[in-house]
């Protein structure tokens, strides 16, 4: 019983669908709007009653096979078939058609083909490729379909584009890959004869060429030998001319193709002019020079004439044995060695050496060793030396110099690569700098302190001389930057003065500047370190040297060692004060300068990193930043909280520091370095303690006294070493010293320490 057609009672084919859209009924075709709505599907894309989609390019439908798509799995993968087609020839007498092979591409990424044809020589046809990879339309009146891949199977025939094309076989990829498709290959099938190809093929084969045809092949040795070239150093004799002397010669041999070339070495102001070769590229006979032949003479065979008539003609025939065939002899690589005379059209060239690649192709190839050169000049007489004049006393002596050793004076070269090394670099200033006073009787002269700086980069030397209150002398800059002769030298002379270098400064070390001696009497941290850090630059500042010379005091000094030390330290600590050392090492005579005395204390000192009052710092700091007018506080603390992501009011030393940097905070170094210590837990600062203390607007702190401000205004680095270092560790030296004599040798060892 069928139920009334009510809601409710009949089947809703809509039921859970979501596309209701309708389809666009126009569109362009080669550019002109048309109707194409008969090719669209109906509405939500449903197919229409008695409606069939075009398949685009896979024959293979969607969700089955592989899960990459056809243009992924089979890139660059395509099927072969051999195929040939039947033309027509109307035109020509000696043949009605052409069997003509060709291959069929099939490309399974996009289902598009490509016929080609193999080119064969002397054809005549163009040839190549028939058809443009291209998707090819089925014969009519399918011809709204394109050939997809279970169109093809071996023997059987396939119409593209009206051309008809025969399928005869398959290479094994696409055998394998149709058989794993299910496709079921037919048998291969042969291609017919061509006629007229056959025709061609016997008329070859009935024909014997007038001369027989023999091939030289070189380039072999080309692709082997290219750009090898053999170079002999050789010298002609031609002393026995008028005007005639020894000529050198360089010989080059191509091994790629056997040629010669030859130059000349014109020495300067011989008197002679150069030309580009002596000979030119080409093979060289043995036996030259000859008489000059005639065009024709020199040809490889011999002309035989067998018969000649006035009524019948001439008959010619060439000479197979080649009995006229004139060999001419040409140098090879085997004929030139060392000590051979070559033949250079009548000049008697002798080989006499040899580059190292001639000699070890020599060597790998005849097995030859030995290369001794040939003699044939006399040694080179030794030039006279050059005495240069004495200097006249204008400008400097190296500009002085420089225009004595040429018509065209240049101006004298510097070390531009010890520049580059020692010029400074970031915060490296690369400049050693000395505390030093004036060595003389004079009580004023006597007070007088100077820093001397060595700049490493040119080896100059400034002076410049510390200002001090009610001394009555004015201080400020002493000696212009430069470099500074050694004294004791004589002015007017041929030599170059010599001039203080990086290893004549030493602390204990005495320096005439300007007929003043100076005495160097301390050095800033900056200096003794990287002396320490180079000690194979600075003798005195290398432990290893130091060692090696207490080690060879005598035994009785040795005891009296052991007894100072022993009292000195009655509590038997292992440690006194680096003045006891000091006044140890001096008294004895242990030939230990000053400088060597204080490397072996910082060697085996027990540092002492002295107290800073933390309120005083902020004092300063504060008085510093309100003398700038420094009010950016509130957005140093806007830029400390958005770099703190975890919000947990502390951040590392460096960020920090860079923050602080950001903003131009106008504290020195040594003393936003200090803060940032004091503030910090391990390797993170507390930023908000740190802007609360040098804030100096909300919480001022009291005033400071100059001498406050200039402790941390200006680097001290001699009074906070000298403060630094206080004891030494004397049993350790004594173990270096004493004990490891017999366990290690080497004094450059102890360095380790």
């Amino acid at each position: 019983m069928a139920l009334p057609f009510l809601p409710g009672n009949s089947p809703n084919k809509h039921l859970a669908k979501e596309r209701f859209h309708k389809s666009q009924h126009f569109d362009y075709s080669n550019g002109v709007p048309m109707l194409v709505g008969s090719e669209k599907p109906g509405i939500g894309g449903e197919l229409l009653i008695g409606q069939k989609i075009k398949p685009k390019y896979s024959v293979y439908p969607k969700g089955e096979g592989s899960d990459l798509p056809s243009w992924v799995a089979f890139d660059k993968q395509a099927l072969c078939f051999e195929a040939y087609f039947q033309e027509a020839v109307p035109q020509a007498q000696n043949e009605t058609y052409r069997i003509r092979k060709c291959r069929i591409y099939f490309y399974m990424e996009d289902d598009t083909i490509q016929v080609v044809e193999p080119e064969y020589k002397n054809s005549g046809i163009p040839q190549g490729t028939i058809i443009r990879r291209q998707r090819i339309p089925l014969p009519p009146p399918n011809d709204d379909q394109f050939f997809n891949i279970f169109h093809f199977n071996l023997n059987q025939q396939m119409v593209l584009y009206s051309h008809i094309f025969t399928v005869t076989n398959c290479d094994p990829f696409t055998k394998n890959f149709l058989t794993k498709l299910g496709v079921r290959l037919n048998d291969p099938t042969t291609v017919p004869d061509d006629p007229y190809s056959n025709l061609r093929e016997k008329i070859d084969k009935s024909m014997r060429p007038l001369r027989p045809y023999e091939r030289r092949d070189t380039l072999k040795q080309f692709l082997d030998h290219d750009r090898k070239v053999l170079r002999f150093f050789c010298f002609w004799d031609d002393t026995e001319t008028v005007f005639g002397d020894l000529r050198e010669l360089i010989l080059h041999y191509y091994l790629a193709d056997d040629t010669i070339e030859i130059h000349e070495v014109i020495p300067p102001n011989s008197g002679r002019d150069s030309v580009p070769k002596f000979l030119r590229r080409s093979k060289l006979p043995k036996l030259g020079p000859t008489q000059i032949k005639q065009p024709g003479a020199l040809t490889d065979r011999t002309v035989l004439n067998v018969f000649a008539s006035e009524s019948q003609g001439k008959r010619f025939i060439l000479d197979s044995l080649k009995t006229g065939a004139v060999h001419e002899e040409f140098y090879k690589d085997c004929d030139l060695m060392l000590g051979e005379e070559v033949n250079v059209w009548g000049r008697r060239v002798l080989i006499s050496d040899s580059d190292e690649f001639t000699k070890d192709y020599y060597r790998s190839k005849y097995g030859i060793e030995d290369f001794t050169p040939v003699q044939y000049k006399a040694p080179q007489v030794p030039k006279p030396p050059r005495h240069m004049p004495p200097y006249n006393g204008f400008g400097s002596e190296e500009d002085s110099l420089s225009s004595c050793k040429g018509l065209l004076p240049k101006p004298p070269q510097k070390d531009f690569r010890k520049f580059m090394e020692k010029d400074r670099c970031g915060l490296d200033g690369n400049v050693l700098s000395f505390r030093a006073k004036i060595v003389t009787a004079d009580e004023i002269d006597r007070d007088r302190v100077f820093v001397i700086s060595f700049h490493l980069c040119d080896d100059s030397i400034s002076v410049f001389e510390r200002p001090q209150k009610n001394s009555g002398v004015l201080g400020g800059k002493f000696l212009e930057r430069g470099r500074v002769k050694k004294p004791g030298q004589e002015l007017f002379k041929s030599q170059l003065s010599e001039y203080f270098t990086a290893q004549d400064l030493y602390v204990g070390a005495t320096l005439c500047i300007n007929n003043k001696p100076f005495q160097l009497v301390d050095a800033d941290e900056y200096t003794l370190n990287y002396m320490e850090q180079h000690a194979e630059e600075f003798p005195k500042a290398n432990i290893g040297n130091i060692l090696s010379k207490l080690r060879s005091v005598p035994e009785e000094k040795k005891s009296e060692i052991r007894k100072f030390l022993t009292l000195c330290d009655p509590s038997n600590t292992g440690f006194i004060s680096y003045e006891s050392l000091r006044g140890l090492l001096t008294g004895l005579e242990c030939r230990l300068s000053e400088h060597e005395v204080l490397v072996l204390g910082r060697c085996f000192s027990a540092r002492e990193q002295p107290e800073v009052d933390i309120g005083l710092m902020l004092a300063v700091g504060q008085d510093i930043l309100k003398k700038k007018n420094f009010e950016e506080l509130p957005e140093m603390a806007k830029a400390f909280t958005h770099n703190d992501r975890h919000k947990t009011g502390r951040l590392s030393t460096k960020e920090t520091r860079t923050i602080c940097k950001a903003f131009q905070l106008p504290l020195p170094e040594n003393l936003l370095g200090c803060l940032l210590r004091k503030f910090a837990d391990g390797e993170e600062v507390d930023y908000h303690a740190f802007l609360a203390g040098i804030n100096w607007i909300e919480h001022p702190a009291p005033p400071v006294m100059p001498e406050d401000i200039l402790k941390f205004d200006l680097n001290l680095k001699f009074e906070d070493r000298e403060s630094a270092m206080k004891v030494v560790n004397y049993s350790a030296l004594l173990h270096d010293v004493f004990i490891s004599i017999s366990t290690n040798s080497d004094p450059t060892a102890a360095t380790s320490t």
